[in-house]
């Protein structure tokens, strides 16, 4: 199972109209989950009041949140 279909149990908040995750640390471990899954190096960066997940593949800087219990690629 892809950990992107994996439901986030995580506490989140909205900041800017962006459900990001409330702590760092539970944005730490989806983190290291993301990276093992694309095999690429994934970190957690606060924005606003929320923690997001930052990679990047294909020489793009790639963003994660989280939508409807789900991680979802930002804009």
């Amino acid at each position: 199972m892809s950990i992107f279909a994996k439901p986030v149990f995580d506490a989140t908040v909205v900041f800017e109209g962006q459900e990001l995750f409330k702590g760092q640390g539970a944005a730490r471990q989806w983190a290291e989950q993301v990276a093992r899954e694309i095999e690429a190096p994934v970190e957690v960066r606060k924005i606003g009041t929320g923690w997001a997940l930052f990679a990047v593949q294909d020489g793009q800087e790639v963003r994660w949140g989280v939508f409807g219990q789900r991680l979802k690629r930002m804009e």
